[in-house]
């Protein structure tokens, strides 16, 4: 049990510490809609992740045909991350803080100029990002397969809920930290940070999906 333990805090350092698009966003959420919308979008993330788990555990072989798909998920998920780039680096624009302060009324966030935030679409947004990434497929599906052959069920169960549990408390400690430092921004600050996220989700984007075209073109 300590081995499947020390297996699975080893997994999550790798998640913690990785760079990609879900962090960036974590962190824009937190500063643009505060704590809620932080934890709006991990839980979107939380969702995608603990499915691939499920799945990639419970129906490893039925599972791993989805690396057959990988490029046709990989390049869906490369446009939706050129798509949000654009939006957040030339479209989107952000309203004076003054006008952004929530009220809330029967449950509904609602800002001073009468437009209300919708948690539903940022948890959409973290589990859609997560799901069509080809990284976080092969990533689950792979360390299932590798598992599969030397730790029993009971021993997995340990390592992936470790595993997720401590990866759980990183993103609560990135959205808490991020949106205590989004109160102290200037809305300037804030509207730089949108328009630097928008042109990372365009750099990821377009990164993977040339690595996606120069692997179709090597075969």
């Amino acid at each position: 049990m300590i081995d499947a333990l020390l297996k699975g805090l080893a997994i999550s350092l790798l998640l913690i510490f990785s760079v990609g698009p879900v962090i960036f966003t974590t962190i824009k959420q937190s500063i643009n809609h505060g704590r809620r919308g932080g934890f709006s979008f991990i839980a979107g993330v939380w969702i995608s992740d603990v499915i691939w788990v499920i799945l990639s555990n419970g129906f490893s072989e039925a599972i791993k045909t989805l690396l057959d798909f990988k490029i046709p998920i990989g390049i869906a998920g490369c446009l939706f991350l050129i798509g949000m780039g654009i939006y957040f680096a030339f479209i989107k624009k952000i309203e004076p803080r003054r006008v952004q302060e929530p009220t809330e009324i029967a449950g509904d966030v609602i800002t001073a100029a009468g437009k209300k935030t919708n948690y539903f679409a940022i948890l959409s947004s973290g589990f859609i990002i997560n799901t069509l990434n080809p990284a976080v497929i092969s990533f689950w599906v792979l360390m299932a397969a590798s598992l599969a052959s030397v730790y029993s069920l009971y021993d997995r169960i340990i390592i992936f809920s470790t595993c997720l549990g401590v990866n759980m408390l990183a993103d609560v400690g990135k959205v808490l930290g991020a949106g205590y430092i989004g109160k102290k921004l200037s809305d300037r600050v804030i509207l730089m940070i949108n328009r630097v996220s928008g042109v990372l989700y365009l750099v990821f984007g377009v990164v993977i999906l040339a690595g996606i075209i120069y692997t179709l073109v090597k075969d």
